[in-house]
């Protein structure tokens, strides 16, 4: 049965948010042109209209999320994203998979502001809230997903579409309309990671934040409070490039957990359509606190502003118009939007120019020339700099962008995006981010006053003079010689001396200023942690055999991997390694357990022991029991034992899924000073359809407790005994006998008992294999007359691995930086939003 109920109401909800979100913007703009009883009459229905938009976002949340919770199937967001094995957190991260999904995201994020900025800013709430209700009217018509008759013009993706309705031209689903799949594609295996939970609500929150400052910047040049908006504005430019960054830096660590590619960032497209208004947004609130301060740059904020929000909006037609095509492995596929999208992006920038031109002349200027020895001179260096650090990124990032340009004008044009993405932007970014050390560093000691040279000098000789002892000790030490990194080291350390030196003194004074000081801190120690972790990051897998691990492969991958026979020992860099074997996740159970102990059961996602199930000595489950499994992920053992005679377990990770392809994800052993990043370049045996090719084989006639030889490995028949034929589900005139013999492997001893059965005289055998071994027994005959027993036996390749493992120096410096950026802009936050409930409460803002 369909259930109809629940789609009708999400729609129902699509529907009333978009109308209710064009009744607020319309009461809302009325409200912004009267005054008295009648501003706060059309603020009153605004503001009903509003809740009740948010209201209805939530309800189209409600309905989406018990689609896909309850496995609602005749739904295509729920079949194409979710699976009745996904537990519960990946269908939370399911909800975001999709575009319609991310849309209402950010649409709820943005409700939330909205009613934020209603309760906390009586002030400015209806030009602001103008703004704010447009903006959601344009994001609720992404998702509306209807088709205007007589010109065919869709508006929006439908979240709540059935699977006939998604594939119209199927044939089966024409013939059975009322089909229910029973089990949905599943999610996108790369997903399936816990950061995938709450990296999408960071960022879609921070995108939804980079509307606040627009919202005031936007009304304080239609309603001509040119300097006014500065102050409301400012928190929220702080929380939204906190917000946003933290967003940006939890999407580079799930990369770092997840994908193998061996790094955090990789300059795919996507990533620096993100990075790129972050940029912009960080020179803004820094220009905007120069105007606070000194009264200059408000031209310089106001574009910086409405640039920000207008690049992540670009930012958001790049990654779902499709017009990315294949460039990028986070673009969306393309869901007939991208006119919509456009229209959205070029509204907005007209609206943005409009405002901007009709009062450019009005908006105050300071007439003085700003001095070289003032912090407004190093701010507006420091945010030109960022402001170039973006240009270098978005001009690459957009020749998709130029091609279709010029071939909707019926040009030609194939400009190719960087083929070396990670070069081509790390030799600019690398000297840009010198230049912000240095500004950053030098910047803070003028304190919104003018020095001259000599005070300036006296400033910043100790941090200098300390700088360049503690660079030549790291860079004698760690062998640094290229030009690039040793300028990029040491005007970084310059950055953590100087600003450290600020912050020794604010300790004394005001710590509540120490915001800025702990930020720059913050942000050289994420240099100094990149450096190292990626310019010097080494493979430590260096196949020194002699011998092509394939023949077929490339000479980087046979150079770079080492290949891992179970329990066969094997030297790598200054480890010694063994791989033991294939393990799976037991639910409710700490530790992996062999994947080889447990069979199959008619239900995925249960498995049954073959064995008694013993961890540290103690019996977790009988021989027969049904256990709950991950049944997607397959963890490979691998013991680590170092020179210096440290030992540990790794468990790198393969997941499988059918539909959309095998995937790896490394296990990293962490230390201070270092990471070891591992991840499985090949494993075989992971597909259902690859099949195990055994030898042909061979015959051994023996006797009880009679030695003989497998593979190699010693082996004793020790006992045959009759089984319950009922207990094999035969019947019970049948016969069953079963060998259990004995095998030495490598690691210890194997139980093999493979069975030989008879009914109405025939005979049928079941081998049993031993995987970890490569070895596969069948108890072939009985010779009663000699007491002794045919063992047939074949053989294959032993289980193996191919492992590459790469070594990330200095890598948590990297990540220490990002906790106290972030500790940094909380004290700044806090400062700017208590000036501003001053300010607000005295009735001036």
């Amino acid at each position: 049965m369909i259930h109809s109920f629940i789609g009708n109401l999400g729609h129902l909800f699509v529907i009333v948010a978009l109308i209710t979100s064009l009744v607020a913007t319309i009461a809302y703009f009325k409200a912004s042109n009267t005054t008295g009883t009648e501003e706060e009459g059309w603020k009153q229905y605004a503001r009903i209209f509003f809740y009740i938009h948010a209201v209805a976002v939530v309800g189209v949340v409600y309905s989406l999320f018990h689609i896909i919770y309850n496995n609602y199937y005749e739904y295509h967001y729920a079949w194409s994203v979710s699976s009745k094995t996904l537990p519960l957190h990946y269908m939370i991260s399911s909800f975001w998979q999709n575009q319609e999904g991310s849309f209402l995201l950010w649409i709820f994020w943005e409700a939330v502001l909205g009613i934020i900025i209603i309760n906390t800013n009586k002030y400015w709430e209806a030009p602001v809230m103008t703004v704010f209700s447009l903006v959601q009217a344009f994001l609720a018509s992404m998702i509306v997903g209807v088709v205007i008759p007589g010109i065919n013009l869709k508006i929006g993706s439908d979240p709540f579409i059935l699977l006939r309705d998604a594939f119209p031209n199927d044939e089966f689903l024409k013939i059975n309309p009322d089909f229910i799949p029973p089990d949905g594609r599943g999610m996108n295996p790369l997903l399936q990671n816990y950061w995938m939970v709450i990296h999408p609500p960071t960022l879609f929150l921070g995108f939804a934040t980079t509307l606040v400052p627009f919202a005031y910047c936007i009304a304080g040049l239609w309603k001509k409070r040119f300097k006014e908006w500065i102050r409301p504005a400012l928190p929220w430019a702080l929380f939204s490039a906190m917000v946003l960054g933290v967003g940006i830096l939890m999407g580079g660590y799930w990369a770092y957990e997840t994908l193998t590619f061996g790094g955090y960032w990789n300059w795919d497209p996507v990533e620096n359509a993100v990075y790129v208004p972050w940029l912009v947004l960080v020179a803004s609130y820094h220009t905007m606190i120069t105007y606070k301060n000194s009264n200059t740059a408000l031209k310089t904020s106001i574009i910086l502003v409405i640039a920000t929000f207008i690049l992540i909006l670009y930012s958001t037609f790049l990654t779902r118009s499709g017009i990315l095509g294949n460039s990028s492995v986070h673009s969306f596929v393309d869901l007939g939007l991208s006119g919509q999208l456009l229209l959205y992006l070029m509204a907005f920038m007209a609206i943005s120019v409009f405002l901007s031109a009709r009062v450019w002349r009005q908006i105050p200027s300071s007439q003085k020339e700003i001095a070289t020895y003032s912090r407004e001179f190093w701010i507006f260096m420091g945010a030109t700099t960022l402001c170039l650090m973006g240009f270098q990124v978005i001009v690459p990032t957009s020749f998709p962008v130029y091609n279709s340009i010029i071939e909707w004008f019926g040009g030609t044009s194939n400009i190719a995006l960087p083929s070396d993405q990670v070069s081509f932007y790390t030799q600019w970014q690398l000297w840009f981010a010198a230049i912000l050390a240095i500004l950053s560093g030098t910047g803070q000691f003028f304190w919104w006053k003018k020095m001259d040279k000599k005070d300036l000098i006296n400033a910043i000789t100790y941090p200098i003079l300390l700088t360049l002892i503690v660079a030549g000790i790291i860079l004698v030490v760690a062998g640094i010689s290229d030009i690039g990194y040793i300028v990029l080291l040491t005007t970084s350390i310059y950055a953590v001396i100087s600003n450290g030196k600020i912050l020794l003194r604010l300790f004394k004074s005001n710590i509540k200023l120490s915001g800025g000081a702990v930020t720059h801190i913050g942000m050289a120690l994420m240099l100094i942690g990149i450096l190292f972790s990626s310019g010097y990051s080494k493979v430590v897998s260096l196949n020194t055999s002699g011998i092509r691990i394939f023949k077929d492969a490339e000479d980087e991958f046979n150079l770079e991997n080492v290949l891992l026979f179970i329990n066969e020992p094997r030297a790598m860099d200054k480890y010694n390694l063994n791989y033991k074997g294939r393990r799976v996740e037991v639910k409710g159970l700490s530790k992996y357990v062999n994947y080889h102990d447990l069979g199959p059961a008619e239900d995925e996602t249960k498995a049954i022991a073959k064995k008694d199930i013993i961890i540290d000595g103690r019996k977790y489950a009988d021989k027969g029991d049904t256990l709950d499994i991950y049944h997607e992920n397959i963890y490979f053992e691998i013991d680590f034992t170092s020179n210096s005679g440290q030992k540990f377990t790794l468990y790198p990770r393969v997941q499988l899924n059918p539909t959309m392809g095998n995937v790896g994800s490394p296990d990293i052993k962490r230390s201070i000073q270092s990471d070891l990043y591992t991840h499985l370049s090949y494993a075989p045996y992971l597909s259902p359809d690859e099949e195990v090719e055994w030898s042909e084989p061979e015959d051994h006639e023996v006797k009880l407790g009679e030695q003989f030889f497998i593979n190699d490995y010693v082996t004793i028949v020790e006992k045959v005994e009759r089984v319950n034929a009922t207990d094999l589900g035969l019947n019970d005139s049948d016969i069953a006998i079963k060998a259990i013999i004995k095998v030495f492997g490598e690691a210890g001893e194997y139980i093999v008992e493979p069975l030989y059965l008879i009914r109405d005289r025939m005979v049928a055998r079941i081998p049993e294999a031993v995987e970890d071994l490569g070895i596969k027994i069948t108890f072939l005959n009985i010779h009663p007359e000699t007491n002794s027993f045919t063992i047939q036996t074949s053989t294959t390749q032993k289980d193996y691995v191919v492992l590459k493992a790469l070594e990330k120096p200095m890598i948590n410096v990297l990540w220490i930086g990002t906790l106290i950026l972030v500790f940094g802009f909380f004290i700044a936050i806090y400062r700017r939003y208590t000036e501003f409930i001053k300010m607000r409460d005295k009735g001036r803002e």
